[in-house]
């Protein structure tokens, strides 16, 4: 089997409009959940979120969408992220319109976020608005493959907040099995009422900036944004600036309750060990976890156990959901990005908020950024209602095999 090599990568989130922006706010430990600008809630001002800081009339102006219609905020999130992704890959129209390249995008509110259109819409209480094609999970994919021409195998995932994660496992695994040489892949959500009123009714919607792996941590907080990686087969990504590897990846069920996982984590530990295993390498070479990380009290704990029993000496970890709010089906994306920003410049990204780490100091995340801490092997997690657990391994470039 080929190696399937990252050779681009776009995004847009709380903490930046571009991964360059992104990449900034981590090593500077800025957070950008708090107040929102433009999400229209009772919540809105009670709970703060990770809001992306451009309006939905900045979005279009960017991507030169001013006359484009049906469009949600979803959409737009997701063209911005797609777009800076395919232009760092320096993909022209041709390849991305070539029947061996892929688009494999995920979501879980899709077109949702305009919740009160979509009742007004589905009761005739409108004449019909330009987003009736729009609510759908896949409305987004459908516009990306409309505005780039892409003609290849498309697909649009929802598992929950695994989401993106398992867009970029069935984007590695159609390269590796030699369906296609190429595909685009991430994920997408943006501020739903849909999704705040349903998490809050879960009661894990915390008042204050989440913190995870805290003894005291009371709950998530939710964000938006898109991520999207470019992955091509070796020997397309020849002469091309190449970011990592993705050298493994694993996926499991605990099937154990809708929203949430079972104390003995057996979900998360399949799917850690399956990735490591699929990468071909020992789980002591794993130098950094991006938890999955929620703040909330199953997830924490029952992530921390599953680790703790995966490795015999737990290498450094850390959630950056405290920066971004977690952005449910983008999350896999948008962490793998960061997984990888951590290989290409040899650092640790913090876990923001722990002031009593819920291991002790022995075992504590890491608590703030580390240059010059060479990685080889990064292991991503991402864990989602109903037990859908998926883990990446990424590589360095020059790692072995």
């Amino acid at each position: 089997m080929g190696r399937v090599l990252v050779t681009g990568m776009g995004m847009i989130s709380a903490i930046g409009n571009n991964v360059q922006q992104n990449h900034e706010s981590l090593r500077a430990g800025r957070s950008g959940i708090g107040n929102v600008a433009f999400f229209e809630s009772l919540y809105a001002s009670q709970l703060p979120f990770g809001e992306v800081k451009l309006s939905n009339g900045e979005l279009k102006a960017l991507q030169q969408l001013e006359a484009a219609t049906g469009y949600t905020r979803t959409c737009l999130l997701a063209d911005k992220a797609f777009s800076e992704a395919v232009t760092d890959a320096a993909l022209t129209p041709g390849q991305l319109s070539s029947l061996d390249t892929a688009l494999i995008s995920a979501s879980t509110v899709g077109g949702m976020c305009l919740t009160d259109q979509l009742y007004e819409d589905a009761n005739h209480k409108s004449e019909g608005s330009e987003y009736l094609e729009s609510y759908g999970c896949s409305a987004h994919t459908l516009k990306l493959i409309q505005r780039y021409r892409i003609k290849g195998f498309t697909d649009t995932i929802n598992t929950a907040c695994s989401s993106s994660a398992n867009a970029i496992m069935l984007g590695a695994r159609l390269i590796r099995s030699g369906r296609v040489k190429r595909a685009i892949v991430g994920g997408v959500d943006s501020l739903a009422k849909y999704t705040v009123n349903g998490f809050n009714a879960l009661k894990i919607l915390s008042e204050s900036p989440c913190k995870p792996f805290d003894v005291n941590r009371d709950g998530l907080n939710l964000g938006e944004g898109a991520a999207y990686l470019v992955l091509e087969a070796q020997e397309l990504a020849v002469g091309k600036k190449v970011y990592a590897e993705v050298a493994g990846f694993g996926n499991a069920n605990d099937a154990h309750h809708p929203s949430a996982m079972s104390d003995e984590a057996t979900g998360a530990i399949r799917c850690m060990r399956e990735a490591i295993a699929s990468a071909g390498i020992e789980t002591a070479q794993i130098g950094y976890v991006n938890a999955h990380g929620t703040g909330t009290q199953n997830n924490d704990q029952v992530e921390f156990f599953g680790m703790g029993q995966l490795f015999e000496k737990m290498p450094p970890y850390s959630s950056t959901k405290a920066f971004t709010g977690h952005t449910l089906g983008a999350a896999g994306a948008v962490e793998a990005i960061f997984s990888i920003l951590g290989i290409v410049n040899s650092e640790l990204f913090p876990s923001l908020n722990v002031a009593e780490p819920i291991s002790g100091p022995e075992n504590a995340p890491v608590s703030e950024w580390k240059d010059g801490y060479p990685l080889t092997y990064v292991l991503s997690n991402s864990f989602g209602f109903g037990g859908n657990c998926t883990s990446l391994v990424f590589a360095g470039v020059n790692a072995a095999g």
